[in-house]
């Protein structure tokens, strides 16, 4: 019984982590081709599809197929876009493809633990509430994997700023206008801090299209919701609104964004040693105790039977 209870428990982590994997990888992952700006400096959709071939296709296909089918409140349709869009997810059928991620993740992990329960218990009540469990686990799922990728795309928003605050001081100073600086320094950060190169390819595009700075620096901010970049452009309204010089503004600012860093990452090191503790006191001090003191233990147990066994 222990054996098969084994089994069936690494055959269900084993399609627990392909699931994962695979709804990452080909879903919530954006294509290779989508994390930099375009050949002109503007930002594609983030993950669109519509060039996908073979299996990756198929599968964004279905999703969109099962998305559409269920039926989603109309209250939570512009809040789930706009976190998909704060993860880079913007291509149209990105909300209807998460959906039927949600439902087929649920259904999927409900049917495995359904499957297992009726190995393991006779009652077809524990078995139906093991697999609602299993489907309710399955449902959360892909939200914990978008607000873990939010988090790290705002992380690499982040460690893009001070470069890219830096090539365009270079370009302003060299007599460009705004919006040139803006294609510049998308383009030179593109293939290091491509989700950063196409959010300025965005904003270049937008003030190309006829919007005003003002508009395409706040439409910046919202779309990404992350601290810092939502400074830097205030920073960028604030001068374009008092007319100050952006070159030495954006200097300090890039200045003032390496300090912080530097803070930040000096501050994680001197956490180091306390989050040490745990590990160290319950997985190897344990492991320690039990290579030190084992021989000892072992010996004076069997000194102990022979000095009882000799007694009368």
């Amino acid at each position: 019984m222990s054996a098969s209870i084994v089994l069936l428990g690494g055959l269900f982590l084993f399609v627990l982590v392909s699931v994962v994997a695979a709804g990452y990888a080909l879903i919530l992952r954006p294509s290779a081709g989508s994390s930099g700006a375009g050949a002109d400096g503007a930002s594609p959709l983030i993950g669109d599809t519509r060039g996908g071939q073979g299996a990756r296709a198929l599968l964004v296909d279905t999703l969109q197929m099962v998305g559409k089918a269920v039926p989603a409140r109309q209250n939570r349709t512009g809040a789930m876009r706009k976190r998909l869009a704060e993860a880079g997810y913007r291509w149209p059928a990105a909300h209807t493809a998460f959906i039927g991620l949600n439902t087929a993740s649920a259904v999927i992990f409900g049917c495995i633990v359904a499957v297992v329960a009726t190995n393991t218990s006779s009652s077809l009540g524990d078995m139906l509430l093991r697999g609602l469990c299993g489907g309710a686990f399955g449902f959360m799922l892909p939200e914990r994997l978008l607000v873990s990728r939010i988090r790290f795309r705002r992380r690499r928003l982040r460690a893009g700023l001070p470069a890219a605050l830096d090539l365009m001081i270079l370009a302003l100073e060299a007599g460009q206008p705004f919006d040139q600086a803006l294609g510049a320094a998308a383009a030179g950060i593109r293939t290091t801090y491509g989700d950063l190169s196409a959010e300025l390819g965005l904003v270049q595009m937008e003030l190309r299209a006829g919007k005003s700075r003002l508009e395409a620096l706040r439409h910046l901010a919202e779309r990404n919701n992350e601290p810092e970049l939502t400074k830097v452009s205030k920073l960028l309204i604030d001068a374009d609104r008092f007319g100050t010089s952006l070159g030495p503004a954006l200097r300090t600012h890039a200045r003032f964004l390496r300090t912080r860093f530097k803070y930040a990452a000096q501050e994680s090191a001197r956490k180091v040693g306390v989050k040490l503790i745990f590990p160290v006191f319950f997985l190897i001090f344990p492991a320690v105790l039990l290579v030190t003191l084992g021989p000892a233990v072992l010996q004076l147990y069997e000194q102990l039977k022979i000095f009882t066994g000799a007694i009368p």
